[in-house]
């Protein structure tokens, strides 16, 4: 006696396949393992209880397609997204949302200032320095209170901002000392 086989109808011979990303293909490892993770997420949020999310975890790592992924998890936030219609090229993986890297802060627009006056301190003879000063103390302040990063562009702004300005203040300590020497 023959028996149909689990991807194959009773008897009717092999089913269509329903395009790529369809629900009814088979899951690999690796759709089971982001089901588990976004199951997984949802406990850490409160969504599931233990004994749900127990539950669904086996379900997932039993799953044969990833409609059946997709049942497990459409239910939480982090679940299946709408399906894409287009095919995509061959050998191209999707990644969702979930599992792509946070993105940066931004960079504080006043300490790239700061940097940019510090660095023309050559150029400008120094008068760039009293700027890049200003601008390095800001940012490092708003840096402190904000998620935004780039202490290090507004500490070195800040050190070639108070070189120029050292170097001023002894120039003209300089040339008073030499004014009052020459009277």
């Amino acid at each position: 006696m023959s028996y149909p086989t689990p991807w194959q109808g009773q008897g009717q011979g092999p089913q269509p396949w329903h395009g790529q990303g369809g629900a009814s293909m088979l899951a690999a490892t690796a759709d089971r393992e982001r089901a588990v993770d976004v199951l997984r997420a949802g406990f850490a949020e409160g969504r599931l209880r233990e004994d749900e999310l127990e539950k669904r975890v086996a379900r997932a790592y039993d799953a044969r397609t990833v409609g059946e992924l997709m049942l497990l998890v459409a239910d939480l936030p982090q679940g299946p997204q709408a399906t894409v219609v287009q095919v995509p090229p061959p050998g191209f993986r999707s990644v969702p949302p979930t599992f792509l890297p946070a993105p940066l802060p931004p960079t504080n627009g006043k300490a790239v200032g700061a940097l940019v006056c510090g660095l023309l301190i050559v150029p400008t003879l120094g008068l760039t320095g009293i700027p890049a000063v200003i601008l390095g103390h800001t940012a490092r302040a708003e840096i402190r209170r904000t998620d935004e990063v780039g202490d290090g562009l507004a500490l070195t702004g800040l050190v070639f901002g108070w070189l120029a300005v050292s170097a001023w203040t002894l120039f003209l300590m300089l040339l008073v000392v030499a004014g009052a020497s020459s009277n």
